[in-house]
């Protein structure tokens, strides 16, 4: 939902806690993955995007 309404403040919080929750980054790319049946590819690649950012983000935090 937070996809295809373009909420990506939502989404960034969401992808943080999924994240800690133990949920994989494979897990996460699938389910956007998924997301461009649904919502349209735009928004699935909008929130690819999002979600590649805050794994570097991640990363860099960890070093």
């Amino acid at each position: 939902m937070m996809v295809a309404l373009n909420r990506s403040e939502e989404l960034a919080l969401h992808l943080r806690s999924a994240k800690n929750n133990g949920v994989t980054r494979e897990e996460i790319k699938e389910v956007l993955l998924q997301t461009a049946i649904y919502c349209g590819v735009p928004a699935a690649n909008s929130a690819y995007h999002l979600a590649d950012r805050i794994f570097r983000e991640e990363d860099g935090a960890q070093s």
